[in-house]
């Protein structure tokens, strides 16, 4: 009996501060803000999914979260396999530096873009000193921007993930299938990506939620032109002061990355009893 209620009394303290510090604020936040009736926010959410400004709002957001999480799979998967399979004694290093960029605030690495997108910013000298044109492109306040903005950001994210999942991989596997006839290739499709799916899964999901929940990457690299949830959430609540508006974004938010990860649940399962 002691040895069944240990982990239960461990797991208490952790889950209380869940409740009061996470669970309770952001269900007053969503359904309780000052001044404003929960039903005036179901209200309000429903308007939002009905006005096509709003939907263009939703529609960009959701693009721009699953072009970025397609853009990091398909960059941080190959790197967490080559880190997870590489026998240099600088694998350790390698790993280090693919996963520096977390150490950085988010501020400092849009600012970074700010300086190399601008119209006097390294790629437009580039194209202008090259001849390729005779005017720099505007490349800021584009979904361009945006997307590498986010794609720097969440990049090391998709391969430390990537990295753990390839990591439990047996690399034996591997050499069983090389001595079976199976190409480099068959036997990244066929061995490696599969049993690495659950947490590639993880990795997109986490991609995807930080796409859909950045603020300051869109506000600094989209402009007002390109207004995305978190920008327009903070509109609502910083400038307009409309509760309700902020209330139902929050939860139109909230859904998207529920119903994302839900998803993605079912494909992890899928892919490990496959």
């Amino acid at each position: 009996m002691r040895s069944r209620l240990t982990p239960t009394l461990l797991l208490l303290p952790g889950l209380a501060f869940l409740l009061v510090g996470f669970l309770i604020p952001s269900l007053a936040m969503l359904l309780a803000p000052p001044r404003t009736k929960t039903l005036d926010i179901f209200a309000r959410m429903i308007t939002m999914l009905t006005d096509p400004y709003d939907l263009a709002i939703i529609g960009r957001t959701l693009l721009l979260a699953l072009v970025v999480t397609a853009v990091c799979v398909v960059l941080g998967f190959p790197i967490a396999y080559l880190l997870a399979r590489t026998a240099s004694k600088w694998s350790g290093v390698l790993l280090a530096l693919a996963i520096f960029p977390l150490l950085l605030s988010n501020v400092v690495r849009t600012f970074g873009w700010l300086v190399v997108l601008g119209s006097n910013g390294a790629i437009g000298q580039l194209l202008t000193g090259l001849g390729l044109v005779d005017k720099a492109p505007q490349l800021l306040y584009t979904p361009l921007a945006v997307v590498l903005g986010l794609t720097q950001l969440f990049l090391p994210l998709a391969i430390i993930t990537c990295y753990s999942a390839v990591s439990q991989v047996d690399a034996g596997l591997d050499d069983a299938a090389r001595g079976l006839g199976a190409s480099r290739t068959r036997t990244f499709w066929d061995v490696v990506l599969p049993l690495s799916l659950p947490g590639l899964v993880v990795g997109s999901t986490l991609v995807f939620a930080g796409s859909v929940t950045a603020y300051t990457t869109p506000y600094l690299l989209g402009g007002s032109a390109n207004r995305v949830l978190s920008t327009q959430l903070f509109n609502y609540a910083s400038v307009t002061i409309d509760w309700a508006g902020a209330s139902a974004t929050a939860l139109i938010m909230t859904i998207l990355v529920f119903a994302v990860s839900a998803v993605s649940s079912v494909i992890g399962r899928k892919g490990a009893t496959s």
